[in-house]
């Protein structure tokens, strides 16, 4: 079984669509060998974090990757430094970069599971309160019941609901591209599909019904409460919800998927209303790392719900990755040089993914690609990428990590 981020089914099968987390597509052929690194440095070499970017676009042909780093512990100008390789733009050849906007794909449920946990903390829901206290009588339907399934587990994918985007539909994504869908309707889709095997089960269809919690507790449309509550007063001017729009608006690089006849295809253009307050976000690298680390700094909750966020299960190995665990809206994982990582990571049907974590000493990673890897060995480059940022030159006055708690 491949590894893959999030993906709502496993590789290998034609035609796999796991859209707003890791879609891992059929193997495409190969890309026009693209042009020489380009590379940002300030101080130190980083010199195995520019090999693990190029193993992603030489070995696994990956149109474009690049990785911003923040680390507090090296101070100015040396705790910031950025790398890339690949090409932004096949049509015109403009290099890749972390300045470029892409689509944030599942990284868009951190966001909604931090106003769920605001709205928490000013005691307007209870995260073990069950979802039919809500939207009453949404989930009743199939076997499926929101009296039996509570906020908390909605967060943590732990609800048994299954995934919308695993239906027969969403077997060919791109012939959907264009549509515009309503969280209902897509949930009302996904309670038609049988119960999900285990009891971890990443489902968008989770954080379609968070989203509508918020809409039930405010009054104000989820999208529009994320961007008041976070977005706003942090300051993240690239971060928007693009609605309808299928195009990325600014400055952004193109992005590439395998199209049914197996050739590379853009697919930049999109309508994500398929994935809403679950994975429908436009940002950067460097907004998204603005708010991790405000996360994880306090500023966006208190720490009685920071912690709730932190408490963590075991995730199926085979939708992420060994050891990975999940907590409400996060994603953590081990590193090989000690301590772990917290963030999210995320993928569009279009082709970009991002990552955005925090780990030991408060160092943070943010990645961009803007082709999904589609091999195991791809997929193991891709985490190999995120484990060198974080363990290259480590700083040598290293705070102790971030740790989370487990149950």
């Amino acid at each position: 079984m491949a590894i893959s981020l999030l993906t709502s089914r496993p590789v290998g099968r034609a035609g796999t669509a796991a859209l707003l987390a890791a879609l891992v597509l059929p193997v495409a052929p190969a890309a026009a060998q693209p042009p020489p690194a380009r590379q940002q440095s300030v101080c130190a070499p980083h010199g195995d974090l520019r090999q693990a970017l190029r193993t992603l676009t030489d070995r696994d042909r990956i149109t474009g990757a690049a990785v911003l780093v923040t680390d507090p512990n090296e101070g100015l100008p040396c705790g910031s430094w950025a790398a890339s390789v690949g090409t932004a733009d096949l049509s015109t050849g403009r290099p890749m970069n972390v300045t470029d906007r892409l689509r944030a794909g599942s990284v868009t449920k951190t966001f909604t599971a931090t106003v769920v946990l605001q709205l928490a903390a000013e005691h307007r829901i209870s995260l073990d309160e069950p979802v039919d206290r809500y939207p009453p009588g949404l989930v009743r339907h199939n076997g499926y019941d929101g009296r039996r399934i509570t906020v908390r587990q909605l967060l943590r994918h732990t609800s048994g609901l299954p995934d919308y985007l695993e239906a027969p539909e969403w077997e060919h994504p791109e012939r959907l591209r264009y549509r515009h869908f309503e969280p209902r309707e897509l949930v009302t889709r996904a309670l038609d599909l049988p119960r999900p095997s285990g009891s971890w089960h990443y489902a968008t269809t989770n954080y379609l019904l968070a989203g509508m919690i918020i809409r039930e507790v405010t009054g104000h449309a989820p999208e529009a409460e994320i961007t008041r509550r976070v977005i706003r007063p942090l300051g993240l001017r690239d971060t928007y919800w693009p609605g309808d729009d299928t195009r990325i608006r600014g400055r952004h690089s193109r992005s590439y998927f395998a199209s049914e006849d197996g050739r590379l295809a853009d697919g930049t253009a999109w309508n994500t209303t398929f994935g809403g307050v679950g994975g429908a976000l436009v940002s950067t690298p460097a907004d998204l790392t603005r708010f991790v680390t405000a996360l994880f700094g306090g500023r966006l909750l208190p720490a009685d719900q920071l912690a709730d966020m932190r408490r963590t299960v075991a995730a199926d190995p085979d939708r992420l990755w060994p050891g990975a665990r999940y907590g409400l809206g996060l994603i953590t994982s081990p590193l090989r040089c000690g301590g772990l990582w917290w963030g999210h990571a995320g993928t569009v049907p279009g082709g970009h993914r991002a990552l955005t974590a925090v780990g030991p000493g408060g160092r943070s990673v943010a990645v961009a690609l803007n082709e999904v890897p589609a091999t195991l060995q791809a997929e193991q480059d891709f985490l190999d990428l995120v484990g060198t940022a974080f363990c290259e030159d480590p700083p040598s006055r290293a705070t102790p990590p971030i740790e989370g708690n487990h149950q």
